[in-house]
């Protein structure tokens, strides 16, 4: 049983705005009570002095591949493991771990991991189940996905890969006819589906769209740009309200002024911010292994020997540092992008993402630099700085 804490002395961001001297009570994994000013007197709570730091709703990290030298495709428990604490202290409190484009066989073994780990809890982030991207994904637009691997999606594998019970999101191509039914059959099964690594015009994405695909996948990259004459997957994405936006906000993958367009075009409501993080990060510089291939990091980039980028080394609250320098708007606006908007895009948000009421508590300190002070998963403390 976890124990109860009564967090005071903090900025509280809920739905409706700041909370300034406020307070926040868990009891049994939950958001149990929550004001301002003047403690209430609770008894049997271990006291937690914010001392004025803020108090968000942890974040959910959507597409996220590994960290500190381990891989969702090194399907062990251990990597697992070592990626729920790292995130952990960088304010994860979900995460959805995720796929390359690989065999059959690989997948299905990091599927069939990533399942078992839920049933076990590891210590720091919850698991919340498995992103696949790929193999349904398009050559022409692959990236740093293995080519070798990539296809469309034959109905008794991809089925195989649902029935495992673990597929919250599902990343593929959109412009493909074969790929249409999947779409289809995730909805069908309340698995969000996302564009990625597509070709798409703007018409092939409205079908999509249409068919019930509701995501695109590292907005910007790996996709059709915006032509005035053909506005591709970045205009379908950029003006359907279907569709919530990804964005790797590492100022490497996206520029800061792209941010703004994005934020401009969709509101805070249509963004999710996403690490895309791979084993690098939390590393030194250096190579590292991408299934068969090396890559390189440095500086803070993840790149194959040609130079593609290959996922990243952010960080979820070095996301939301950089989305506010890059758009100038509010952390009590920005905390939806890391927390709520993904929490919704899984069908999670009336259970977390949030400070309310009733809620997961789900939680996190940061100071004014969205450096993580505090993360508490479902109640329980993952990850502590040194506080009082």
């Amino acid at each position: 049983m976890s124990a109860d804490f009564l967090i005071y002395n903090a900025q509280l961001i809920t739905p409706t705005g700041r909370l300034p001297h406020g307070w926040l009570l868990t009891r049994d994994a939950r958001i149990a009570a929550l004001g301002a000013g003047e403690l209430p007197d609770f008894e049997m709570v271990e006291m937690l002095d914010a001392d004025g730091q803020t108090l968000l709703p942890g974040f959910i990290d959507v597409h996220v591949h590994g960290a500190v030298g381990a891989d969702t495709m090194d399907a062990t428990p251990e990597a697992l493991q070592q990626m729920a604490a790292f995130y952990a202290q960088h304010g994860v409190t979900g995460f959805l771990a995720t796929t390359w484009t690989d065999s059959r066989e690989r997948i299905t073994a990091a599927l069939m991991n990533i399942a078992a780990a839920q049933r076990h809890s590891p210590n720091g982030a919850a698991i919340l189940g498995a992103h696949l991207e790929g193999p349904y994904l398009n050559p022409a637009k692959g990236g740093a996905q293995n080519t070798e691997h990539l296809r469309r999606a034959d109905r008794e594998e991809a089925l195989a890969f649902l029935d495992i019970g673990v597929i919250r999101l599902l990343a593929l191509a959109p412009e493909y006819d074969e790929n249409h039914w999947l779409i289809r059959e995730c909805v069908r099964r309340g698995i969000t589906v996302s564009a990625a690594h597509t070709a798409a015009t703007y018409t092939e994405m409205r079908h999509a769209v249409d068919l019930g695909l509701t995501q695109t996948t590292h907005t910007f990259n790996a996709m059709t740009g915006l032509h005035h004459r053909e506005p591709g997957t970045v205009g379908a994405a950029l003006t359907s309200p279907e569709i919530c936006c990804e964005v790797i906000a590492d100022n490497i993958h996206v520029h800061p002024a792209v941010m703004q367009v994005l934020y401009a075009a969709k509101g805070i409501d249509g963004v999710i911010l996403i690490s895309d993080a791979v084993r690098g990060a939390g590393m030194p510089d250096g190579d590292y292994h991408l299934d068969a291939r090396t890559v390189t990091v440095r500086d803070g980039a993840v790149r194959l020997p040609d130079g593609t980028l290959a996922g990243s080394t952010l960080t979820l609250d070095r996301a939301v540092a950089n989305f506010i320098a890059a758009t100038g708007a509010p952390l009590t606006e920005i905390w939806r992008a890391a927390s709520l908007n993904p929490a919704r895009a899984l069908g999670l948000a009336a259970q977390t993402g949030s400070i309310e009421i009733g809620k997961a508590a789900d939680l996190i300190l940061v100071d004014d630099n969205i450096n993580v002070h505090l993360t508490m998963v479902g109640g329980q403390i993952a990850f502590r700085r040194n506080m009082a």
